[in-house]
């Protein structure tokens, strides 16, 4: 009985150490301890809810609101001179900043990255350019006319009702279970861009 208890805990620290799997798609039904959700690509999931599943807000922003010392995060495509063409910018709060820093690659697009750091520069002749600082390193981003530019902010369960558009950060059990760790949820019917 203890050695099945054991595995089952350690089988539970693993899940939550392994990299989240990623969900987006809108929620067709909600309850007090788990989310059914349409994915984008047409499945349709069943996610638990923790007492701490952390719930965000994402709300429209404008690009005007990327300015220099902001913390941001952007997913993005890498251009021919060595540059990325952002695909979407989110801007944290101040209290999140640090938040994820870094580059790496993402998968919204087959060869896109996610980087989040501080707007270290911003080049507003001749299109927008800004340059993203993070711990090892910057990368600098082209911010395309008419990309969409969202806020994150804090947010609640009284966000997750059917009809609202998510990205889920969801630890998976040994079973293929899911469970919620983080939930970026659209505010107003904002579609979370990330």
């Amino acid at each position: 009985m203890l050695a099945a208890w054991l595995l089952t805990a350690a089988a539970m620290a693993l899940a939550d150490e392994a990299p989240p799997a990623r969900i987006r798609g809108t929620i067709t039904a909600a309850s007090a301890d788990a989310l059914t959700i349409k994915t984008n690509g047409g499945a349709d999931l069943r996610i638990a809810l923790r007492d701490d599943t952390v719930v965000r807000a994402i709300t429209l922003a404008t690009v005007e609101e990327i300015q220099l010392g902001r913390y941001i995060g952007t997913t993005a495509v890498p251009q021919p001179d060595g540059t990325l063409k952002a695909l979407e910018v989110h801007v944290f709060p101040p209290d999140m900043a640090g938040t994820g820093d870094g580059h790496r690659p993402w998968d919204l697009t087959p060869d896109s990255t996610m980087t989040n750091g501080v707007v270290g520069e911003l080049l507003t002749s001749n299109g927008r350019m800004i340059t993203v600082k993070y711990k090892d390193g910057e990368q600098r981003v082209v911010i395309p006319d008419g990309m969409p530019v969202v806020n994150i902010e804090p947010g609640d369960r009284s966000l997750l009702v059917p009809g609202t558009h998510v990205m889920i950060f969801a630890g998976k059990g040994p079973d293929g279970s899911l469970t919620a760790r983080t939930i970026s949820a659209g505010r107003g019917g904002v579609k979370p861009p990330m």
